[in-house]
């Protein structure tokens, strides 16, 4: 294990643990939508190193374990790191963005259907919700919205998804497996299949299972776009790596 990667993980398992002794730090650190009384400044940087359970830190750090080590054992630690905190941000910022959206344009619905937005906002800020607005916006709509504001995003996941498109530039015919896939894919088809899976999970509002999956897969999305733009640059720009080191 690389000594960032090493480093990476120690905070990470700080944190949670902490926040199992601290339950109020999760609403502190984690990410908020961005017109929520409970946004703060720093949480784009804390909530990667905030996660939602046992399963999914696990998951995380196994991952930033297995592609971390290998793409810093090239790159060095600063750009490294430098890398994955950009790719946390640009998930936290498309994560952010889909939500702006979203719940504007509920915002709008409902007021057009005669509530007032003032009204509307202060039942929000409260961690509340009108039953009206789910008969006249539909199950769906009406998840979506109040999910939009409410909801706040955890985890390294983000940051984790900019590490496989990285990987899947250097490593292209490295071969991946997963537990429910017995049989070894090359990254370079891996990696977009994956990333197909998450914007149509994403668009849809589904789990592979059905239902809501509680999965922000915009905020994957958009910390895998800004490892494409990166490694993109930096390929077609002969990046130094004695910059960074």
């Amino acid at each position: 294990m690389t000594e960032t990667v090493k480093q990476l993980i120690i905070i990470n398992v700080i944190f949670f643990v902490g926040a199992q002794f601290v339950p109020a730090a999760q609403d502190f650190l984690a990410l908020f939508y961005f017109e929520n009384p409970s946004f703060k400044v720093w949480q784009p940087i804390t909530h990667m190193f905030m996660h939602g359970g046992l399963m999914h830190i696990l998951f995380n750090m196994f991952a930033l374990y297995s592609f971390g080590s290998a793409l810093e054992h090239f790159w060095g630690g600063k750009k490294f790191l430098f890398f994955y905190i950009s790719c946390g941000l640009g998930s936290a910022l498309l994560h952010t963005a889909v939500n702006y959206f979203s719940f504007h344009d509920g915002l709008n619905f409902l007021m057009e259907n005669g509530f007032q937005k003032e009204e509307i906002i202060k039942i929000l800020a409260e961690g509340k919700f009108d039953t009206r607005w789910q008969e006249i916006m539909g199950n769906t709509n009406f998840t979506s919205f109040l999910q939009s504001y409410i909801v706040p995003v955890v985890g390294a996941s983000g940051a984790i998804y900019g590490l496989l498109v990285a990987f899947a530039f250097m490593f292209p015919n490295a071969e991946l497996a997963l537990m429910f896939i017995p049989v070894p894919i090359k990254a370079k088809y891996f990696v977009p299949g994956l990333l197909l899976v998450d914007l149509f999970l994403g668009v849809s509002g589904k789990s592979i299972f059905g239902g809501s999956s509680g999965i922000a897969h915009f905020a994957h999305i958009g910390g895998a776009l800004v490892g494409f733009i990166m490694m993109s640059y930096w390929k077609k720009n002969q990046f130094n790596d004695n910059r960074w080191n």
